[in-house]
């Protein structure tokens, strides 16, 4: 019955993001979206941009230039000085990514927290200090062997929860960021970022340790490091999450 409880949840979720997209793609004057074709590009003539293809005139309806970014520093670029929904006005700084290009291992979390939005870069605060115990201590690697990225880009007031149009006003960045690294790995910490992916309500407790695929991707949800500050004694479910992780790496890419 959870399962099921579960699917029906789902779907009631995607009609509603569907609904609230064709909306603002209504406001936005657009009638129409270019449809896929059997070899996974445009028709009409659009660039083939793997499993973003097709969505020129919809998520990236206004920033064309993002859609067609071939690097990191093309979409960073493109993205701008963004003031596509209401946290702009509150940020220092727009809070972009950080990392290997290449990684192997994405790492997505929530959003800015006070040290990112001052600094410009995520995960560099406490919680970020524990994600990076992770990955070297636990994981043997470097931070910079990594790709370090936010659901959101600005810090929200008050380190309050991402709302569900700030989150959608990201989205296509984060998902264009997932599509130029190429990782075979992402962890995604906490909630948001692990909803975000899947399209689901789940918690997160009941994600966390179970391997996901997200577009042919492996997704290992695990709880955020910010939570791990509140809630050390859970810092042994996280490590049970990244041995998994360590164990996919070591074993040869098909």
């Amino acid at each position: 019955m959870d399962r099921e409880s579960d699917l029906e949840e789902e779907v009631r979720m995607m009609v509603a993001s569907l609904r609230r997209h064709a909306q603002r793609l209504e406001r936005a004057g657009i009638r129409s979206v270019p449809v896929g074709n059997a070899d996974g590009g445009v028709v009409g003539g659009a660039p083939q941009a793997g499993w973003l293809s097709g969505v020129e005139g919809g998520l990236f309806s206004d920033s064309t230039e993002a859609y067609r970014a071939q690097s990191l520093e093309e979409l960073r670029s493109a993205i701008g000085d963004c003031r596509r929904c209401k946290l702009w006005p509150g940020r220092t700084h727009l809070v972009f990514g950080v990392g290997n290009p290449r990684a192997e291992v994405m790492f997505i979390g929530e959003g800015p927290g006070r040290d990112e939005d001052l600094q410009g870069e995520p995960f560099v605060g406490r919680a970020g200090q524990l994600l990076t115990d992770i990955i070297v201590r636990g994981m043997g690697l470097r931070r910079d062997d990594v790709y370090i990225a936010n659901v959101i880009k600005c810090r929200p007031p008050d380190n309050r929860n991402p709302e569900p149009d700030e989150v959608e006003s990201c989205e296509p960045f984060l998902l264009k960021q997932i599509e130029l690294v190429k990782p075979r790995i992402i962890v995604a910490l906490g909630k948001f970022a692990a909803q975000t992916l899947l399209k689901t309500k789940v918690p997160i407790m009941r994600l966390r340790g179970i391997w996901h695929e997200f577009r042919g991707i492996k997704i290992m949800p695990t709880l955020h490091t910010a939570y791990l500050l509140r809630n050390p004694g859970d810092k042994k479910l996280v490590w049970e999450d990244i041995k998994k992780v360590i164990k996919e790496l070591r074993t040869p890419a098909l």
